[in-house]
């Protein structure tokens, strides 16, 4: 008991510091915290000063992941703030609807709904939410909304990783993992009209309006969450990808007509100049160009993936015992045996959403425009990144410190005081033990390599359906994604958010929460039948 109250500790710290009355900002609060940790799993747990100060540098260097995804959707939408392709953009959605709850559907949920099924990595939030602040919905509602929102494609998102490989670990045969996938598309479709009403409400202030909308809202939820369901029953991959851009042009089609939406207190529309097809397709360009470059990429039937992913070493590099460094064809770097122990780093410089599509992306906008320069767009990017830089090398620190042991880590004997908590009563528990994953990974394919062998455990030992409660723990992972400190930090980056985390994720958290216990009632449904 004394060793898991310290395994408490560091996380139960972290919540405080970034949700009391006058919090700390991430960049103080989670390098503190990764401190406190590194003390924690040093004295408490035992560990040895070489692999606990291994995985230190693993996860300064692990967070250069997001940090680079986070600079290189600032550098986007610079981009396309200075060559004038977001005014087009902003005068073409108030052409199809001036509705604010078109709005908000057709970007926050629909189209996040399509990016998440094709990338994953945070991306949505980062990338919709400037497109709503540029309509004129304020920046610290509209990051709330897009976290929120961004949430039931997760499951399925990155063409289907978090479930085909994020349940890798655990021994299923394929009806099993088709059965996972279809509770956990259930679910989420259950649950889905409830969350995409309480993120519309975090953003519009007056609340009749979602009210007077509530037909045109279900139309676009279904759009994408139905297909989405159906295509669970066929595979894995593309439940979130095909789902949000069948959701995404249904959505758009009902805007244009009206369909469900009330004209009580929508704004009159701008008298614009009808926008020419060509005009439109190249101030969308950042947008569909950044959409076809993800497909492209991430579908491995079409071979770009694994060109991407090449990681034979080209060139060798010892570093001495910081380790043993390379570098392949594809820009695949690798760091191993890390102060000669098994920590290792690696990172993928082409296939991680950064180089490619951002920066590419970018600066053909900047290109094709002929507009803004590219100096002053680099220097917002570096001037923006230098906090969310500091929180986020603390926050992979700490993440990796409290995973640090395997069976024996601070995360896994949270996990497993849960589990003994729980008892047979272990559906209403499963969602959050999954949430909890994303929250310290920032990610739901490593919140089911984690915990998924913890939660088959738990239900062999309680007589439960093993496909109820990985669906239960998939559904959860997806619904972490709101709570999780790097997608909080990176948006909050994108809008220029100062100090804002606490605020942030004292509101995603009661989402959390509800989510969780209506996943929960749905798992006990399943598991009466």
């Amino acid at each position: 008991m004394f060793i898991l109250g310290f395994a408490y500790f560091p996380i139960i710290l972290l919540i405080y510091l970034m949700s009391k009355k006058h919090s700390l900002p991430a960049n103080y609060a989670l390098p503190l915290c990764a401190l406190v940790a590194y003390i924690v799993v040093l004295l408490v747990f035992g560990h040895e000063a070489t692999l606990v100060n291994a995985n230190v540098i693993a996860g300064i260097l692990k967070a250069w992941t997001p940090i680079l995804i986070i600079a290189g959707a600032i550098f986007l939408f610079r981009c396309m703030e200075v060559s004038g392709a977001l005014e087009i953009i902003r005068q073409w959605l108030n052409q199809i609807s001036s509705n604010p709850v078109a709005q908000l559907m057709i970007v926050a949920w629909a189209f996040a709904f399509l990016i998440e099924g094709a990338s994953g990595f945070g991306t949505p939030a980062a990338i919709a939410a400037p497109i709503l602040v540029s309509l004129g919905f304020p920046a610290l509602r509209v990051a709330v909304t897009c976290l929120i929102l961004n949430s039931i494609p997760v499951t399925f998102g990155a063409v289907g990783t978090p479930i085909w490989f994020g349940l890798s670990l655990v021994e299923l045969v394929p009806q099993q993992l088709a059965d996972i996938g279809w509770k956990s598309a259930l679910i989420n479709t259950a649950v889905a009209p409830f969350i995409v009403v309480i993120a519309l409400s975090f953003v519009l202030s007056q609340k009749r309006i979602i009210l007077q909308n509530i037909g045109f809202i279900l139309l676009s939820t279904f759009s994408c969450t139905l297909p989405y369901l159906f295509l669970s029953r066929i595979n894995v991959e593309f439940p979130s990808l095909l789902g949000g851009l069948i959701g995404l042009l249904i959505t758009l089609l009902l805007a244009k007509w009206g369909i469900g939406l009330s004209n009580a207190d929508t704004p009159a529309k701008q008298s614009t100049n009808k926008l020419s097809l060509y005009l439109l397709c190249k101030a969308s360009f950042p947008l569909w160009g950044t959409v076809l470059l993800l497909i492209i990429s991430r579908i491995p039937q079409l071979g770009l993936k694994s060109l991407l992913q090449l990681n034979e070493p080209a060139w060798h590099f010892s570093l001495g015992s910081l380790g043993d460094f390379s570098i392949s064809a594809a820009l695949v770097l690798d760091l191993n045996n890390i102060f000669n122990t098994s920590t290792s780093w690696q990172h993928s410089v082409l296939y991680v959403p950064s180089v490619i599509p951002f920066l590419l992306i970018g600066l053909i906008t900047l290109w094709w425009f002929k507009h803004g320069s590219l100096h002053a767009v680099v220097q917002h990017t570096q001037s923006s990144m230098f906090k969310p830089m500091i929180a986020l090398m603390g926050a992979l620190v700490f993440v990796s410190l409290m995973m640090l042991g395997g069976q024996q880590s601070a995360v896994n004997q949270i996990g497993q005081h849960l589990a003994s908590l729980g008892g047979q009563h272990w559906q209403w528990f499963a969602p959050f033990l999954g949430a909890l994953g994303s929250f310290f990974s920032g990610s739901a394919t490593v919140s089911n390599l984690t915990f998924a062998g913890v939660q088959q455990t738990i239900a062999n030992e309680q007589g439960l359906s093993v496909t109820t409660i990985l669906a239960l723990q998939s559904v959860g992972a997806a619904m972490g994604n709101m709570v999780c400190i790097n997608n909080i930090v990176a948006v909050a980056s994108v809008l220029s958010l100062q100090n804002k985390e606490g605020y942030i994720l004292k509101r995603t958290i009661l989402v959390v929460i509800f989510y969780g216990l209506v996943a929960g009632l749905i798992g006990l449904i399943f598991s009466a039948h």
